[in-house]
């Protein structure tokens, strides 16, 4: 299994990112718009299609509000196994927000990797220009 690491830094208050963060309806619109253009929920679900046409089911497993953390599995893809978290933590200046996610095969990890570096650069853009 292959398991990601990454990290962004972002110079807002955790409690604006983490706001977006946790509005699993609003991907499009407050997180990651760009990156995501529509996000649709649907009971304990959401359904995402991203900038680059790709449609994904994820299956919310929890938005922990005291960790400040939502996790999340994929489902209609061509991977055998998804799942994510993405975390936000107060820093000095502000938000150090950290996405994990495990994934098979293993071949898809430089793939996804790729994507969840585009997200947070997206992430880091919308919450810093909101600040503005």
């Amino acid at each position: 299994m292959a398991s990601i690491h990454r990290e962004v830094l972002i110079n807002v208050p955790p409690e604006q990112v983490w706001s977006a963060a946790r509005d699993i309806g609003a991907l499009h619109t407050r997180l990651v718009p760009g990156f995501v253009v529509n996000t649709i929920v649907e009971g304990d679900a959401r359904i995402v299609t991203f900038g680059n046409g790709m449609v994904v089911r994820e299956l919310i497993i929890d938005v922990d509000d005291n960790r400040c953390r939502i996790a999340w599995s994929a489902e209609g893809t061509e991977m055998s196994h998804y799942s994510t978290s993405f975390q936000v933590f107060p820093v000095e200046h502000g938000t150090r927000g950290v996405w994990i996610a495990d994934l098979l095969p293993h071949e898809a990890a430089s793939a996804v990797a790729q994507m969840i570096e585009a997200g947070l650069a997206a992430m880091k853009r919308v919450m810093e220009n909101a600040a503005d």
